[in-house]
This record gives C-alpha cells, sequence and structure tokens, in this order.
C-alpha cells in the first residue's frame, strides 16, 4: 500500500470511528506501531486529524493551531513587527514567511508601495484589498490549521522569485545560532525562501529562544538581522553576532 493510499484509509477509519487508537489501526492495515504513529504525525500536521493519547480523533472545527498561538506573546509580537515594517523601504519586494509574529507585520503595511509575496494565508488575508501593496501568493499545498502554503509547488515557485528581504519565522533558535523548525515539511520551504531574498530578518520572540524544533533550517550566517524582543542567553548572542546578524532587541 502507497503512502498516501495508506494515509487516506487512516483519515477515513478515523472518521468513521470517531476515535481510532494506534493499536487498532495496526491491525486493521498490518502495518507497525511506528509507521502508523508517522503517519499520525503527518495527518494530524495537515490538519486531517487530531492526534490524541494512544490514537487519533477526527478534526474539529475549533482545532486551529493558528488561532491558539495568535494572541500568544501578543505585546511582544507586535512590537517586533513594528520594528520589522519599519526596517522596509518603499519600492522594496519582501517576502513574508509563515507564523503569527510575521503575520502581525502586515498589519503595519497598509498603503506601503511594495511588492508582498508570501505563502502566508494571514498576510495575504490582511493586504489583499490594499490597492497600494503590490500582493503575490505563491501556490502550494494548504496547511489549514498553519495558514500556510507547503510542498514542490511552493519551492518551485520560489526558484523564480528573487526579493529584496525575506521576513523569516522560527520555531527555534539554539544557543548555536542556528535557526530550527518542528515540521519537516517546512525545512526546505523555508530554505527555498532564504536562497531567493539578497537579506534574511528574522523574527523571534523571547519564547523562541531556545523554542522547540529539532529539524535545523539555516546557521545564523544567513541572518542580516535578528529582531526580538529580550535580549538572548549571552551563547545564542555571541553565536548570532559571530554569525554577522546584527542583533536588535525593540
Amino acid at each position: 500500500m502507497e503512502a498516501e493510499e495508506r494515509r487516506d484509509t487512516i483519515v477515513e477509519v478515523v472518521r468513521s470511528q470517531g476515535v481510532a487508537t494506534v493499536a487498532e489501526l495496526v491491525d486493521r492495515l498490518g502495518l507497525s506501531e511506528a509507521t502508523i504513529r508517522r503517519d499520525l504525525l503527518k495527518l494530524d500536521d495537515r490538519g486531517l486529524l487530531k492526534r490524541v493519547h494512544g490514537g487519533a480523533r477526527p478534526v474539529d472545527l475549533r482545532d486551529d493551531v493558528y488561532a491558539d498561538l495568535v494572541d500568544q506573546q501578543g505585546a511582544a509580537k507586535d512590537q517586533i513587527a513594528r520594528a520589522a515594517a519599519a526596517r522596509l523601504r518603499d519600492g522594496q519586494s519582501v517576502l513574508m514567511d509563515i507564523g503569527t509574529t510575521v503575520s502581525r507585520v502586515a498589519r503595519h503595511l497598509h498603503g506601503r508601495s511594495l511588492t508582498v509575496v508570501t505563502r502566508n494565508m494571514a498576510v495575504y488575508a490582511e493586504l489583499a484589498e490594499d490597492s497600494e501593496v503590490d500582493l503575490v501568493l505563491l501556490g502550494g499545498l494548504l496547511r489549514p490549521r498553519h495558514h500556510s502554503l507547503v510542498g514542490y509547488m511552493t519551492e518551485e515557485n520560489l526558484r523564480q522569485v528573487r526579493a529584496d528581504v525575506l521576513l523569516l519565522g522560527t520555531s527555534g533558535v539554539r544557543r548555536s545560532g542556528h535557526s530550527v523548525d518542528t515540521v519537516n515539511e517546512e525545512v526546505s520551504v523555508k530554505r527555498a525562501m532564504i536562497a531567493a531574498a539578497d537579506e534574511v530578518v528574522l523574527l523571534a520572540d523571547a519564547s523562541k529562544f531556545p523554542g522547540s524544533g529539532t529539524a535545523t533550517v539555516c546557521e545564523p550566517s544567513a541572518f542580516r538581522a535578528v529582531l526580538t524582543d529580550t535580549a538572548p542567553d549571552d551563547d545564542t548572542a555571541a553565536a548570532l553576532r559571530q554569525g554577522g546578524a546584527e542583533l536588535v532587541v525593540v
């Protein structure tokens, strides 16, 4: 059974039963527990089901990762967003990553003469009616719970793009200065965004030091600047500066 067919079957079982345990899915599909757990992780990330202890349940319309995160550290995120918007110059092209901090930047771009290229559906919704902003939405697979687009189509689109600035989000910044992510699918897209920009500005509130994630996105040398609301620990700050990043505490 191919991976996508297998995952479609898992979704059907969960939806029909209401809740399905890992053991039930192992018996029904004849697969290993490790395979089932990996599939549940991917399906949860795509928003097709919700993992629970020992199994999975159907998605509730109230399940929304973005909504859960958008107001966390709200004041700090808005300070960072204002500082990021202030760095932009009229006439520039700006790539905007996913994430709730990057999304807040869009609120401060109304009426600006900018070209905004994004895979962030919250940015798109914020700027879609602004006649001054030239808005470009990248293609890709929609992750509805994260309000984002990912996948090979997104990466292919990015190969046709050259931007002055990338506003990059992150799941965490290690003491080595490396940016990491919790979702492997995000890594290749973020790397494609970095490759498509002349300079990269990382937006990271205090909770992102060290944050979470094991998938490395990039080294600190990728950043022109890191905008945060609280100075990180000395080791992280030193690693970022040694990599050539301007560390800006707003």
